[in-house]
């Protein structure tokens, strides 16, 4: 019980630090499109989720989203970046992202491990985009008209293709990178026990 504990505090940690240098550097986008970006920031939540459970997953997202909100606190780069100051655009989509990833993992849990894992990174992927979005028209609407341009009643549809555009590349990215991940890292942790084993 207590090397569980241990295990899950340090893969915890170590996906927290990976999440943070994915958000404060360039690394956490992709070149996309007509110069657009996708991040794969969320994936580290995702694979934190599917290898060490919820409670893990939501530590993780609560590293990544309050990484967010300092972010846009001190250096914004795009015009909607000071949106991301408000917790409930920043921090709270991201505290549900693990979980969501681990209960589609656990729902395939049984199958192959990449399979499962690459379902939880897609699904984990798509929750993030719309659940930030969610809530970005629910509290700042407004914000975001006078910003683009646009009518406030246009911002639903508006970002709703955004969700569709960007969330489903991002949502097949983190398909591709949880499942190799985790597959990788089962690979080493089950190779290793197997070493001990035969040692004992």
């Amino acid at each position: 019980m207590e090397h569980s504990s241990v295990k899950k505090i340090v893969t915890a940690g170590a996906l927290g630090a990976v999440s943070v240098v994915l958000a404060v550097t360039p690394l956490g986008f992709l070149p996309w499109f007509g110069g657009a970006s996708l991040t794969i920031m969320h994936i580290p939540v995702i694979v934190a989720a599917v290898l060490e459970g919820p409670v893990a997953g939501t530590v993780v997202g609560l590293i990544f989203g309050v990484t967010s909100l300092v972010k846009a606190a001190v250096a914004p780069v795009g015009p909607l970046d000071p949106l991301f100051t408000n917790p409930l655009v920043s921090v709270l989509p991201r505290l549900l992202i693990g979980v969501v990833a681990w209960a589609v993992y656990k729902l395939f849990r049984g199958k192959l491990t990449p399979l499962a894992a690459g379902a939880a990174g897609a699904v984990g992927g798509f929750a993030n985009t719309a659940l930030v979005l969610t809530m970005l028209g629910l509290s700042a609407a407004d914000q975001i008209a006078g910003v683009l341009g646009l009518e406030t009643a246009a911002i639903p549809a508006f970002l709703a293709g955004i969700a569709l555009s960007n969330g489903l590349v991002e949502a097949a990215a983190a398909a591709v990178f949880t499942g190799a991940v985790v597959s990788a890292w089962k690979g080493i942790a089950e190779g290793g026990a197997s070493k001990l084993s035969k040692e004992a």
